[in-house]
């Protein structure tokens, strides 16, 4: 089977530019270059002010219309910066998808940047005052925005345990881990937990070393990628926890976000590792050994205690 990251359509530069010049005059003249592309689009810079995404893949369609639906309703409340769009491209008969435009936000993915301790630790009060805005936002107005629950399960167990275990022998057969049962406490550590049963709140649902921006002293300065957006259990975003921030930084963390219950906790934990696994495997995939480093130290962040 293909890896599910594969593209259905590659937008070109050229054809970027004629289809943001034709829908968006007042842009013109257009100048353009490209940034990078994830699972769901193609991402190019625009007049140096404005950064616009093309979806690369059907599922990033459903991820785009969700962003640009309810997102703008959350830009007022949160202390970080967002990727909120601007500009609502349509589908043409020379690219059949609808497209975003949002404003340039400086800074790069905390994936492409070597950190120490001290500067992670840095990130550790403004990550959290973010998620503390973001998981305190009144639930029943994002239901208004059209912000849906989980539709993809990112907290099932039964089926995510499975995979991971799965992801771990991969990374393993390909000599990118030594040995998987320094993890297995992690999978094995959630026997008693149903997160079914745990509280619901406005998730970022993606915020993994991708989508969040560093600044020139590589503290968070901005979060990006806001299509996986919506109402879920808040061990999805606290993930951030065990895979960026050393055990200082997370009790900086706590200290500005507030308590976090012990089943909330090794849900994040697991949580983290499921996306970091799979983060690797993709990084392996597309032959980008800067991602894949990223991945394998936030492996080596998940163990330290």
């Amino acid at each position: 089977m293909d890896p599910i990251w594969n593209a259905e359509y590659s937008v070109t530069e050229t054809l970027a530019q004629s289809l943001i010049q034709g829908q968006f005059p007042a842009l013109a003249p257009v100048t353009i270059s490209f940034i990078d592309e994830g699972w769901d689009n193609r991402v190019f810079q625009v007049n140096r002010s404005f950064v616009f995404r093309f979806p690369r893949r059907k599922a990033g369609v459903d991820c785009l219309l969700a962003e640009r639906r309810t997102i703008p309703s959350l830009v007022s409340s949160l202390p970080l910066p967002i990727s909120a769009p601007i500009y609502i491209g349509q589908p043409t008969d020379a690219f059949p998808y609808p497209f975003c435009g949002y404003p340039y936000l400086p800074g790069r993915p905390a994936y492409t940047q070597q950190l120490d301790d001290g500067q992670r630790n840095a990130s550790a009060p403004l990550l959290a005052e973010f998620l503390r805005a973001l998981h305190t936002f009144p639930v029943e107005q994002a239901k208004q925005t059209g912000i849906a629950g989980d539709t993809i399960g990112r907290m099932d167990l039964a089926k995510r345990l499975p995979k991971l275990e799965e992801h771990l022998h991969e990374l393993r057969s390909k000599g990118l881990l030594p040995d998987i049962q320094p993890f297995m406490p992690i999978l094995n550590d959630l026997s008693a937990i149903q997160p079914e049963a745990g509280p619901r709140v406005v998730t970022h649902g993606d915020l993994n070393f991708r989508n969040f921006l560093l600044d020139e002293c590589g503290v968070v300065s901005g979060v990006i990628d806001w299509g996986d957006v919506h109402l879920g259990h808040p061990a999805v975003d606290l993930a951030v926890l065990h895979s960026f921030l050393p055990p200082a930084g997370r009790r900086a963390f706590l200290a500005a976000y507030g308590a976090i219950d012990d089943a909330t906790w090794r849900l994040a934990r697991f949580r983290t590792l499921y996306v970091t696994a799979f983060l690797i495997l993709y990084g392996v995939d597309i032959g980008d050994t800067v991602h894949v480093q990223a991945g394998l130290k936030s492996l080596e962040m998940i163990l330290r205690t």
